[in-house]
């Protein structure tokens, strides 16, 4: 009983792929490591280099935000909501 419990309340499993890795990582990962406010100069400086996931395969950081228009992040919602400006939103492409 006690296993069901926890099933319920962690929700159901979800099985990996078995196909290879995704390149990047997680932009969660990226903007969880900041604190904000935070200037996108300083973004770039600490966390630029980063390689993230995309629909459209692996970006760095730096060349996403150098397309955007935003300069300054007050929160971690804001860093994230111009990153998905510049890369869309979708599935990371992968390949089997």
């Amino acid at each position: 009983m006690a296993e069901e419990d926890e099933e319920e309340e962690s929700g159901p499993v979800v099985e990996l792929g078995a196909g290879e890795p995704v390149e990047g990582a997680p932009l969660a990962r990226i903007t969880s490591r900041l604190h904000y406010g935070i200037p996108k100069s300083e973004v770039v400086r600490r966390e630029g280099d980063a390689v993230i996931r995309t629909p459209d395969g692996p970006r760095e950081l730096a060349g996403v935000l150098d397309a955007s228009e935003e300069t300054y992040f007050p929160r971690e919602q804001d860093l994230t909501d111009a990153v998905r400006e510049v890369i869309g939103t979708g599935p990371v492409a992968t390949e089997e």
